[in-house]
């Protein structure tokens, strides 16, 4: 193996080191939300309240050792909030231009889903093109700009749902769960402790350990990584057949594959290879394929979702030797 995956494995898993001293009990979490870092994309993170979205969002940026930006989403809103806009400086006689929060490396769009559309449509160029538009000027972000929006799966009161052009852009969804009995009392435990986990970042406890060399790196690394054609053909094959699907009203698009095909080329690496199987595929089916299909209304009336459409899906494709 090459020697620079030894390099990659060993930030990877300081990574994880350092956000599982906050964020207990969800592994499967820290790694798609690793996969989305590495991978130069973005994420949606959905979970119910007190789960710790925002701690994680949080806690990736300080082990980042990135300059952190957070809107937190409300009807009112609106899309200037957002990117900011042109004022007048009277002392200088002209327009100045003042950059709202979209104008960082990594952002935290909090609640994302209770702002309207207008205002979600904010955030399209800038997670497509890094680059914002403003009075017809176009500004750039930095090359390592990473959304991070979260929101909540059950209270949908005064929500507006994402627009499917907004899911496609998010790489991957991230269901973000209860933890288990054995890690929600060792949340309990830590809580009661002299430092909780929510204080740990203002306490310094959690290091910088990815650095901007580290994320090329790891990104020039990816590259090396081998993916078979047989692979590449059944990459598409999981994504086409989203789309004949009797159940499926919209099926996944092109850039679905393009998603599936980075991230399970991430998982590789942390799992110590430098070649992709179709396991890592397969894993990544779910977190890449939920946010990008909608079912047929008659079907989601007796009561199938998503995830059991795609492990039927997993299922039927055949899987090359």
């Amino acid at each position: 193996m090459n020697p620079s995956f030894d390099r990659l494995r060993v930030v990877l898993d300081q990574a994880r080191n350092e956000i599982g001293k906050v964020i207990i009990g969800q592994d499967a979490v820290i790694r798609d939300a690793l996969i989305t870092i590495f991978a130069g994309q973005h994420a949606l993170i959905e979970g119910v309240p007190g789960v710790a979205k925002t701690l994680l969002v949080r806690t990736l940026a300080r082990v980042m050792g990135t300059e952190f930006g957070r809107i937190q989403f409300t009807p009112d809103l609106m899309p200037a909030d957002v990117t900011g806009t042109n004022m007048f400086n009277f002392q200088r006689n002209e327009f100045t231009l003042v950059k709202g929060p979209l104008f960082t490396s990594f952002l935290l769009a909090d609640e994302i889903n209770r702002a309207p559309a207008k205002t979600q449509s904010a955030l399209l160029q800038a997670m497509q093109e890094r680059r914002v538009t403003i009075d017809r000027q176009t500004h750039a972000l930095p090359a390592d700009f990473t959304v991070f929006a979260t929101q909540n799966p059950v209270e949908y009161e005064g929500t507006y749902p994402l627009p499917e052009a907004q899911r496609d852009r998010f790489m991957l969804k991230i269901a973000m769960g209860y933890p288990g009995a054995e890690d929600e009392i060792e949340l309990a435990r830590r809580t009661l402790g002299a430092v909780s986990p929510e204080q740990m970042l203002d306490a310094g406890e959690v290091r910088a350990v990815i650095g901007p060399d580290d994320r090329d790196a790891v990104r020039a690394g990816l590259r090396e990584v081998a993916v078979l054609d047989d692979l590449l053909a059944y990459a598409v094959e999981l994504v086409r057949t989203t789309r004949s699907h009797e159940s499926v009203l919209v099926g996944a698009g092109p850039r679905a594959v393009q998603s599936l095909l980075l991230a399970a080329r991430v998982h590789a690496v942390i799992d110590g290879r430098d070649f992709v199987t179709p396991d890592d595929l397969r894993t990544m089916v779910p977190s890449v394929l939920s946010h990008r299909m909608v079912l047929r209304p008659e079907f989601e009336i007796e009561g199938l979702e998503v995830l059991d459409v795609l492990d039927r899906l997993v299922e039927e494709v055949p899987v090359p030797r």
